[in-house]
């Protein structure tokens, strides 16, 4: 019997590994779950994606888009009237509405890099896609700030199961970007670019 040509079967198995984790944490990953999952043969995990880490490492990649591309097109961080830590208390709201098993399995994958080091470079790409997207607005040191606040904000709304807070999140954004604007400020009037009163 010839083999049937199945260009989405990959696109398959990463969906079939994202629910399987989804349901049952990545202890509940495997190629024979995933396989069934996706109602392929096993051979066809084991194919695309030599081990376990591998299918991770695709899982969370896919995972990864979801806050950063929230965040993406949003469009309002690129203007330079956005009150950005207003927007990003927005968006983080939104997401973390949007779909509550999506955020929890991506916080799964993501800390699953803690024990797994294939999937700790996949794990950065998360902050590194965030801060890009700041990267316009803010200094770099700045941007990796405010991801790792709102980082820890989503992670205890998660772990605690209380409301998410938009003004808190409003709040303490607004107290980083604060104090960046007066270092930069300071650091400017110390090499005279400054007016000083």
């Amino acid at each position: 019997m010839a083999r049937r040509y199945d260009p989405e079967r990959r696109q398959r198995i990463i969906d079939a590994a994202i629910r399987v984790a989804g349901r049952s944490g990545i202890a509940g990953l495997s190629h024979r779950t995933v396989a069934a999952e996706a109602d392929v043969p096993l051979g066809s995990t084991t194919y695309h994606f030599a081990s376990l880490d591998e299918l991770l490492v695709a899982a969370l990649r896919q995972a990864n888009e979801g806050f950063a591309t929230v965040v993406r097109e949003s469009g309002a961080l690129a203007r330079p009237e956005c009150d950005i830590a207003d927007e990003l208390a927005r968006i983080t709201g939104r997401w973390l509405a949007a779909d509550r098993t999506g955020v929890e399995l991506e916080y799964e994958l993501y800390l699953a890099a803690l024990r797994r080091p294939a999937l700790r470079p996949v794990a950065a790409e998360w902050c590194d896609g965030i801060t890009e997207v700041l990267a316009d607005r803010v200094d770099p040191v700045t941007a990796c700030a405010l991801v790792a606040l709102l980082d820890g904000i989503c992670l205890q709304v998660l772990l605690t199961g209380h409301e998410y807070d938009a003004g808190y999140t409003r709040e303490m954004l607004g107290r980083i970007l604060a104090g960046a604007g007066g270092e930069a400020a300071a650091s400017q009037e110390e090499r005279g670019a400054l007016p000083v009163d």
